[in-house]
């Protein structure tokens, strides 16, 4: 029983994350990435050469 209901939530918790992230408006917006900006920044410590 526990089984069938933590694949239950653990599914469903997937197919609404996937749901959402369909649904953004950036998904199919080319204005949303910044024109030029051929690599990407790194979000922590620096650059590696």
């Amino acid at each position: 029983m526990i089984d069938n209901l933590v694949l239950g939530l653990t599914h469903g918790l997937l197919l609404l994350t996937a749901w959402r992230l369909i649904n953004r408006p950036e998904l199919d917006d080319e204005r949303a990435v910044p024109a030029g900006d051929d690599e990407p920044k790194p979000k922590w410590g620096r650059k590696r050469a």
